[in-house]
């Protein structure tokens, strides 16, 4: 699979254990994440992420900041985006199945290491259930 990854600061290990974890599962990484600890702006590297995802340039994104929520605004301020806020292996899962959520956000403030492992693996490998959801996820975006 491949996956577009990027973070501010507060994500940076996070970031570097699920890169490492993934590349030995065999994906395809691309990092759009910062390396460093040094403050840095996080729609700079989630844009990124959200251009693969909507121009399928990957199939999923994951993005990491220290609430979650700057980084899913940013992303979810692309037309074919559906970033999700997660912090919980079930919301994770139902992202997924319901959703049909391609990107994770996770906030790195408030999960740990185990648990943000645990949703990247739920992410990817929750399929979605399609049917009732897709009439849903049809009226997300903006009408005039």
């Amino acid at each position: 699979m491949k996956i577009s990854i990027g973070n501010d600061h507060a994500g940076t290990g996070y970031k570097q254990m699920i890169q490492s974890a993934l590349e030995k599962e065999g994906h395809k990484l691309t990092n759009y994440g910062t390396n460093e600890e040094d403050s840095v702006d996080y729609p700079d590297f989630v844009h990124p992420v959200a251009n693969d995802v909507e121009n399928g340039n990957a199939d999923l994104g994951i993005i990491i900041c220290g609430s979650g929520n700057g980084a899913n605004m940013t992303a979810n301020k692309h037309q074919g985006v559906r970033s999700a806020l997660c912090w919980t292996v079930e919301i994770a899962k139902l992202a997924r199945e319901h959703n049909n959520a391609n990107i994770l956000s996770i906030p790195s403030r408030f999960v740990s290491e185990q648990l943000a492992t645990e949703m990247v693996e739920a992410f990817l490998n929750t399929k979605f259930e399609g049917g009732r959801h897709q009439r849903r996820i049809d009226k997300i975006p903006a009408t005039k």
